[in-house]
């Protein structure tokens, strides 16, 4: 098992010990533990699927925690992350033992509505963009909810997004605060290329024409223009292209699918969106659960 499936093992285990999801009193006292059931998760709201392989992960682990006899999760072969699904459609069905059904629900449905919405607001940026018939790529940030990172960006990518950095040893990028406490721009930028390590790019962020100017003469590698006006980042786009061909251009700064097509036509390889982690609404699932006839 490698470090990510390790980390989102870990993560689904806290969940379920959260919920004390093993000692679930209602179930154990009102539903037979021999008693096998059929649970659909169904889409309540037309949206982008993501998270359905979490249902027999979260299975798997709770039958550890209290054996329940064996389970199926199973889906249309064309619903799969990342696909659009209309309401009151079925994204899986489970069949296994219906108390383990019930004690797992909440935190299936948690985790995959979130997921859900991630993907949803994703994909929104993404079809914006594209209907301003532009290249740029959408890109998340670290705004994400502490110990669910791995899963928001996979989210992301399921919505047609592209992750930015995983974490903090996952790239460098030289912010304002970073220009500030180290000595200003070309002091910090110079310090980065010199110690980064082969094949590491620096990417430098900039808020004024003074210090985009600094970034250039430095050769920054990739050049983040934060809050700027679709006016001023067009403009800056320019000058980089000129000056350094090679530069991975990135635009951010309070992105909204009301103004992201305009800046897309600006000519950005890439707009960065903290929205699609920090403030995506999660999706309306629902699990409908029968109890399976002997």
């Amino acid at each position: 098992m490698d470090w990510k499936s390790r980390r989102i093992t870990t993560l689904l285990e806290a969940a379920l010990l959260e919920d004390k999801a093993a000692n679930d009193i209602t179930t154990a006292l009102t539903v037979d533990p021999a008693l096998r059931a059929t649970a659909a998760v169904v889409a309540k709201e037309p949206c982008v699927v993501a998270g359905i392989g979490c249902i027999s992960a979260f299975l798997t682990l709770f039958g550890k925690m209290k054996p329940s006899g064996r389970f199926e999760v199973v889906s249309h072969p064309e619903i799969f992350d990342g696909v659009h699904v209309r309401k009151g459609q079925s994204i899986a069905v489970i069949r296994a033992n219906a108390a383990s059904i019930l004690s797992t629900e909440r935190v299936i449905l948690n985790l995959m509505q979130r997921m859900s919405g991630i993907a949803t607001l994703t994909n929104e940026f993404v079809t914006a963009v594209r209907a301003a018939k532009s290249k740029t790529k959408i890109l998340d940030t670290r705004k994400t909810i502490p110990g669910l990172r791995a899963l928001d960006k996979y989210a992301v990518c399921c919505g047609g997004g592209i992750n930015h950095r995983l974490d903090l040893q996952d790239g460098i990028l030289i912010k304002n605060n970073h220009i500030s406490l180290g000595g200003g721009l070309p002091a910090v930028l110079a310090r980065a290329l010199a110690g980064r390590k082969p094949g590491q790019t620096v990417q430098v962020e900039v808020r004024t024409p003074g210090e985009l100017s600094q970034a250039i003469a430095g050769n920054a590698d990739s050049i983040l223009l934060d809050n700027m006006t679709p006016k001023e980042v067009k403009r800056a786009v320019a000058l980089i292209r000129r000056s350094l061909p090679k530069a991975a251009i990135e635009a951010s700064g309070n992105m909204t699918l009301k103004t992201v097509a305009a800046y897309a036509k600006t000519g950005v390889d890439f707009i960065s969106v903290g929205a699609l982690t920090h403030s995506a609404t999660a999706v309306d699932l629902s699990m409908r659960i029968t109890a399976d006839l002997l």
